[in-house]
């Protein structure tokens, strides 16, 4: 599901859906690494991956995901804490012994061997019989769509036929977890977005676990069973995409995951989930869902609502009044970029002709509402 896919759910019914119970495989228990004896790079992680999920571990450079998945793989080691797999502590196991997967995103061919043999190797290091070794090998490459290119050299191929070769290698002899880095990364945006599905229906087919690296939040949301959001070497928040987009749980969250408004404000009062919150930026009172931390009366907060949720106020309802300082057609629907009178960055996406409203022009004062189930309390920045 991408992010355009999720706008606009309510949120009751991301909550009715529930993913299915599925036994534990991999916990990552109070984990612990650093390379310079000061930094953190992972930080008293705990994490749990299911039997047979796709889990995307998504984050800006440097938050620990990539050392995350090194650890897991067996290429890096805890400086403290352990990681469990089937009950088993394999902290310090070796990474052949751990029956995983690896795609790495400069893929690591073989340059002197063929499609064929490269997709072997891994068949020949566990002694494999010849004839079945074959075997697996073009089960393997068609599984990856290779047929036919078995004779060919990695410098033969495209980008995107090398990363088929190289999901194929790690596929070949059915390891228990797939563990990709950014595998993506190199290719073009049209291929990439192939390669997504083409990856996701593979995970379908086999029902291995697979684990995924990216800083791509739409890769993410599009594949994932489960998204955990890194953040200073620990989990900022792990649950389904939709639940992620619809109801992050910190300012961090929200603005990673696609685009956001932040208001800074204070609770006025509090009933059941909803609050009110009065903003600092103009005076106005708006209701809002609780999200994440505290938010009783007289807390400060930010309040966050999606660019796609805003709508433009009636003169009866509580609004936002902001001028208009560029709008951006994009074909199916138009961006508005604006600031309040107090400074505050805004901006707004709409379809005109699904409203039937003329597209604000630059310099025009508009009023922008709110609604209360699509706006979010959240622990201020």
């Amino acid at each position: 599901m991408s992010i355009s896919a999720m706008r606009n759910m309510p949120s009751e019914v991301i909550e009715a859906v529930s993913l299915k119970s599925s036994p534990t495989l991999v916990t990552f228990e109070s984990v612990f690494k650093t390379y310079d004896e000061q930094n953190w790079v992972v930080n008293d992680l705990d994490l749990t991956i299911h039997q047979g999920e796709f889990l995307s571990l998504l984050g800006p450079s440097g938050s620990g995901k990539t050392t995350t998945l090194m650890m897991l793989a067996g290429f890096d080691a805890p400086d403290r804490g352990r990681i469990m797999m089937d009950g088993e502590d394999i902290s310090r196991l070796p990474a052949y012994r751990r029956d995983m997967g690896v795609v790495f995103q400069s893929y690591a061919l073989f340059p002197h061997m063929t499609v064929a043999q490269n997709v072997e190797f891994p068949l020949k290091l566990r002694k494999v019989p010849a004839s079945e070794m074959r075997a697996q090998a073009r089960e393997a490459l068609a599984l990856a769509k290779l047929e036919g290119f078995e004779d060919r050299m990695p410098s033969q191929l495209s980008g995107g036929q090398q990363q088929r070769v190289a999901l194929a290698r790690a596929l070949v002899y059915r390891p228990r977890l797939l563990l990709m880095d950014e595998p993506l990364g190199a290719l073009d945006k049209a291929l990439r977005e192939h390669m997504q599905l083409e990856l996701k229906a593979i995970h379908k087919q086999l029902g291995i676990t697979f684990i995924y690296v990216t800083h791509d939040q739409d890769e993410a949301m599009t594949m994932s069973d489960r998204v955990a959001v890194f953040h200073h070497g620990k989990i900022a928040q792990i649950d389904r995409p939709e639940i992620i987009y619809n109801r992050p749980s910190s300012c961090f969250v929200a603005n990673f995951l696609g685009e956001t408004n932040l208001f800074a404000g204070s609770i006025l009062d509090r009933v059941d989930g909803t609050a009110r919150v009065r903003l600092d930026d103009d005076g106005s009172v708006h209701s809002a869902q609780c999200g994440g931390g505290e938010s009783l009366p007289g807390s400060r907060v930010a309040l966050a609502i999606r660019p796609e949720n805003l709508s433009f106020a009636r003169p009866s309802e509580s609004a936002i009044s902001a001028q208009v300082c560029d709008a951006v057609f994009h074909g199916p629907h138009c961006k508005l970029h604006m600031r309040t009178t107090a400074g505050t960055a805004v901006c707004m996406t709409f379809n005109p002709s699904a409203i039937g409203r003329a597209v604000p022009v630059p310099g025009e004062s508009v009023r922008l509402a709110m609604p209360a189930p699509h706006a979010l309390v959240l622990p201020p920045p």
